[in-house]
């Protein structure tokens, strides 16, 4: 399979070759129709400019989708899913998103997009189903159904998504964002796609149960933490403040860290399987807690969230306090105590109050 991935890898790249070329050309002819009409605003000045640099944005986002989405469909033979999952996405966006430019549906649009592919998984022509294929599907539709509610509840409360004020401005790029999330749909659901796609007649055992009670735990620390942070941000005095309470008093993201807790039991659930029935193919399905930690860690969730994070209470010594001395992801022990001493040794020092230099 990793032959098949790499091969299609390379023939997608040949596409985003051809895809270069073409926004070459557009981007140049754009910007010439811009020159040629003068601009006298500020606006259109702004426009001129990072009109080419969305289009170019859109074409590179959209083009990894159908490079991962290939790949992970032809390398895995789960062309079905690749399908249903962008198809869905797709008809979504041209349906509402574009028409209205609006993100409402888009992270709702996602749960149904797992429901979809799970379901589709289900319906596969197998002689019987095992508890470990069953625990695996339905427990993702467990998490895919409170994530989904939890997102659109906030969605509607907020009226809006910040990320995607600036990919509206093109079509292209706004588009690009339900593509992507039609390959973190069949990343993050690998494990169950790879289990439910055979017969899986790998008796139970000690490792499964383990993989089974720490799914729950991730779910639960996940579920605790958005609640916690959910009623913290309800009570009018909270305005404007950071959660430092509950779970959060042990790890700067610990619903980040249920998350990928989460997948990695599930993947964990497809190896035992894997490995009992010695289908080694279906060790793809690390690819999903790899994916997951890797948009969480380093891509979407601590550096976008710590950023504003920064913008916000980057000069309150105690919110510095909090940051250097908690945990970001894995719960540990708490910050101590913040203390005047403290707080005299994150303040910078006044140059007029200290003994000049003969």
């Amino acid at each position: 399979w990793l032959k098949y991935f790499i091969a299609s890898f390379q023939l997608s790249l040949t596409w985003l070759h051809i895809d270069f070329f073409f926004v070459s050309c557009a981007s140049s002819s754009y910007i010439f129709k811009m020159s040629e009409g003068g601009g006298n605003s500020s606006g259109s000045e702004a426009e001129s400019s990072s009109m080419p640099k969305l289009i170019i944005r859109g074409l590179i986002s959209n083009s990894l989708a159908i490079v991962l989405l290939s790949g992970i469909g032809w390398s895995l033979q789960l062309w079905r899913f690749s399908l249903v999952a962008v198809g869905i996405q797709l008809a979504v966006f041209f349906l509402h998103g574009l028409p209205n430019r609006s993100e409402t549906f888009y992270d709702l649009s996602g749960s149904f997009t797992h429901f979809a592919v799970v379901a589709t998984a289900l319906m596969a022509d197998t002689k019987l189903r095992s508890p470990r294929q069953l625990f695996a599907a339905l427990v993702s539709v467990v998490w895919m159904t409170r994530l989904g509610t939890f997102l659109y509840s906030r969605i509607l409360r907020d009226g809006k998504d910040g990320r995607f004020d600036a990919l509206k401005g093109c079509w292209l790029t706004f588009m690009g964002a339900w593509t992507v999330q039609a390959v973190w749909v069949l990343l993050i659901q690998l494990p169950v796609l790879l289990l439910n796609d055979r017969d899986d007649v790998a008796p139970l055992g000690l490792f499964d149960a383990l993989f089974i009670c720490s799914w729950f735990a991730g779910f639960l620390c996940e579920a605790a933490a958005d609640s916690q942070k959910s009623a913290f941000r309800d009570k009018t005095e909270n305005k404007g403040k950071y959660i430092t309470t509950g779970l959060w008093r042990y790890s700067r993201h610990p619903n980040y860290f249920g998350e990928i807790l989460m997948w990695t039991s599930q993947a964990g659930l497809a190896s035992v399987s894997a490995l009992k029935l010695q289908d080694y193919s279906m060790l793809a399905a690390w690819l999903s807690p790899a994916f997951t930690a890797l948009l969480l860690l380093k891509v979407t969730g601590i550096p976008m969230v710590e950023k504003a994070g920064a913008k916000k209470w980057g000069d309150d010594p105690m919110y510095q306090h909090y940051i250097e001395n908690t945990n970001a992801v894995i719960p540990g022990p708490p910050a101590p105590q913040f203390s005047q001493k403290n707080k005299d040794a994150a303040e910078p020092l006044d140059p007029s109050s200290q003994p000049l230099k003969q």
